[in-house]
Parts: structure tokens; sequence; C-alpha cells
């Protein structure tokens, strides 16, 4: 007998060996079956003598057997008992008599040995074979079933883990429109745990309405389902969560196919958008307003001044511009530190904003430099009076916990188009005069020179 693995396929066919434990008390009988085996697929044939041995082999040894040939009259209680023992151990196996009985018209025809009973022997040798290339094929089929199943467990699993961990919220339907899955995303966005959601309809756990009519609106599934095609959501479109609250929402719609091309399914990709919403406006807002102090940016300060010059053009009125430098804040960062000076920053630009009318720009120019664009104004004396306001305002102290700061301004102001003809002029004059008046010691405003 061969020691190789049995579940290799044999040499004259392609299919796994079959192990076989053969219960045959004659020597020489199992000779004739275990040759003819081995000779036509190279079984693996265990030999024992009776259903006692049988049974040991089976309770002590364990391992898979596939057919336990019966060669042995079961004349006796226990030799039925251990067979059903047997076959409680072993239910896959086939179990098969050798055409043995133990009725006395035959006994002589059963007795080891004789002649008869080789006879006979040989011939049920000969069909053996082909019984068992049965047993081979069927467990062939298993074996391919069960790397099947491994193989389709492994892809659900590998499916399952990726759609729980991206951040795009997933649902999938039957073709009915019956819920089939929801991943941890879509059970927070519809209120939903997908044991609960499974099986329901779509409308029930992804309940859409229009945000102008406030009318239920239709799912983009059913089309994507109908036309076997991706369908985008209209953009108006909100999502009813399941305690009621809402929120806007955008997604895609696609078909699921089965392999021969028919829609099976479908499946919702979606995602909030309030969020990322405010955060794009977040991100817009920044680029045009400073970060720290909530004033315009120089970005938005170019785009005012353009508008403010073509009105004060078209209404003949002047265009103030305030270039504003703190004196002594490099003073006061360098006593109390970078996370002070951020403070006061903020607190000049609400006292700016004080200072001005709601048509008026103030920007922030960069580190402790502002500027204060004055809208459609009569004469340059409006541009000082506005410069003495803001420069009495931020001589005021300023109370941080248990120190008072305090901080005054220089003031540069150029008017349109008095000492001015373009943008770009108007703001080097500004520049100018505010060191004019730095040089005249600071806390007070200049004109240009």
């Amino acid at each position: 007998m061969s020691d190789t693995d049995p579940t290799t396929p044999g040499p004259d066919n392609e299919y796994p060996r079959v192990s076989v434990l053969l219960v045959e008390p004659d020597p020489e009988s199992a000779r004739i079956i275990e040759e003819q085996l081995q000779s036509h697929g190279a079984h693996k044939v265990e030999r024992v003598e009776d259903t006692a041995q049988a049974l040991k082999r089976v309770v002590d040894h364990g391992g898979r057997l596939d057919v336990v040939l019966i060669g042995l009259p079961l004349s006796h209680e226990s030799d039925l008992r251990a067979l059903d023992r047997i076959r409680g151990a072993l239910p896959e196996a086939l179990i098969l008599p050798l055409g043995e009985s133990a009725t006395d018209a035959d006994q002589a025809d059963t007795t080891p040995g004789t002649e008869a009973r080789l006879a006979r022997r040989r011939a049920e040798a000969a069909w053996l074979p082909e019984a068992l290339r049965f047993v081979a094929q069927r467990k062939a089929a298993e074996r391919t079933l069960q790397r099947a199943e491994e193989a389709l467990y492994e892809e659900k699993e590998r499916a399952r883990v990726t759609l729980s961990s991206i951040g795009d919220a997933i649902l999938v339907t039957d073709a009915k429109g019956c819920v089939t899955y929801l991943n941890p995303v879509a059970e927070a966005l519809t209120g939903w745990r997908h044991q609960e959601a499974e099986g329901r309809r779509l409308s029930e756990v992804f309940n859409l309405i229009d945000s102008t009519s406030r009318a239920p609106a239709l799912n983009p599934l059913w089309r994507a389902i109908a036309e076997n095609q991706v369908i985008n959501l209209e953009a108006n479109r909100i999502l009813r969560h399941r305690d009621g609250s809402e929120c806007g929402i955008e997604d895609s719609a696609a078909p699921i196919q089965d392999r021969h091309g028919a829609v099976s399914g479908g499946v919702i990709v979606f995602r909030e958008i309030s969020q990322s919403r405010a955060v794009t406006q977040r991100m817009a807002y920044l680029a045009r307003h400073d970060a720290l102090t909530e004033l315009a940016s120089r970005t938005l300060l170019a785009e005012r001044l353009t508008q403010n010059l073509r009105l004060a053009q078209r209404h003949g009125r002047r265009l103030g511009l305030l270039f504003i430098d703190l004196d002594g804040f490099k003073g006061i960062n360098d006593e109390h530190g970078h996370q002070a000076g951020d403070w006061l920053l903020q607190r000049v630009a609400a006292r700016l904003r004080t200072c001005v009318r709601d048509s008026d720009t103030v920007c922030r120019h960069g580190g402790d430099e502002f500027i204060v664009l004055l809208a459609e104004i009569e004469q340059v004396a409006d541009a000082e009076r506005v410069a003495e306001k803001i420069r009495g305002t931020l001589s005021l102290p300023q109370e941080m916990g248990d120190h008072t700061l305090h901080v005054t301004a220089s003031i540069g102001i150029a008017v349109w188009p008095d000492h001015a003809d373009t943008e770009e002029a108007l703001v080097q004059s500004a520049d100018r005069a505010v060191y004019r008046a730095k040089a005249a010691s600071g806390n007070q405003y200049a004109l240009p020179p």
C-alpha cells in the first residue's frame, strides 16, 4: 500500500484517490480486492479482519475514510452495533457490503479460503473500481465546491471590510428595491442599522425630499435599475434621518448586474454635503479674509478698491484710503509673547470696525498694518475725521487679564483723485504718508508730502 497523500490525483485519472477501509478476514480475498483497486486508480486501502477492529480503527485513529467495504457476514448483533457506530462516525462515507450473507444455504461458500468465495471476490473486484470512480468524482466535486465556497467567503469578507472602511455611505438593494446592505456610514446618515433595514423597502430607509418644494423626491436608484445605467442625484435633495432630522446629500446610483448582464439589484453611494459645503465655504472665505482677525485680505481689498473707484468716478465723489501702522507693537510682542500680540491684533480689528461705515472696508495688510478703504467721501476732511476717530479709539488702554496694554497708531491718508489717479498710486501715497506720521513721533495722522 502507498503512503502518499490520498488527496492527490491518481496516475490513471484526474480524480483524487479514495481512502478505503476493507473489512475482510480472508487474506487471499483481501489481496484480490486490493490489487484490483490499486491497479485502477492507486486507491489507498487499509485492511482489518472484523467489525470490532474496524470500529477501533475509526475511533482511535480518526481521519477521513471515503469507503468502508464489508467483506464478511454480519451474523452477530455485535457486528450490526459496530456498523451503526461506524456509520455514525463516518456520516459521509459509503458503506458497501460485498454480498456476503449469513444464511445456512450458502454458509459453505462464505468460508474463508474456499474457491467459491475467491471466485466471488474476483467478480466483485471487477466492478469495484468503477464504483470507487464515482466516489472519487464526488470527492473531487466536493473539494471544488469547498474551494469555491472558501473563495466566495473571502471575497465577501474583503468586500465587507472595504465597504465598512470607506468614508462614503453605501446602500445596496435587490432588484425589487428591498435593502440588503448598509455600511456604517449609511447607518449613521439614515438612522437605520443594517439588521433593522434588511428586507425593508428603499423608500422607508432612504427617504428623500426636494429641498425647494419639500415634496417626496424620486429615488435615483429606480432610474438606475430601470435604465441599467449610473444615475446622479439632483443637487437639491435632502435625506431625512429616521429621527426626523435632515441633511443635504450628494450621490450616485448604479445597477448591479448578474453574470448574464441582467439587473439583480442596485447600489447608492452618497455623502453628506452640509459639512463639505461648510468646509468649502470656509476655505473660500479665508481666501478673501484674514484668518486671525476676520478682516478683509489683500485680495478682497483689491476687489473692493476697484469697485469703489468706479463708483466714485460714476457719482463724482472721492475715495479715501487710510494706511494704519501700530506704534510699539513689537515691544508688546516681545514682552508678553505672540499669543498676547495676536489677541491685541484682534482687539484692534474690532475697534477699527466701530470707526467706519458698513460700506467701508477694513483690511489687515500684514503684521501690525491695516488699511481702511472709505467709499464715496465728499472731501479730504472726511478722511481726516475718520483717521482722528481711529487714532483716539486705538489709543485707549486694552485690558488683558492682569495686564493693561497700550498701543497707538500712525495713520497715512491718501484721497483719490487729490493724491493719486490710480489704485496702485493711491496705496503708495498712503504708504508714504504713514512714514511721515511715524517720523513725527507717531500717534497721529499725515497726508502725502
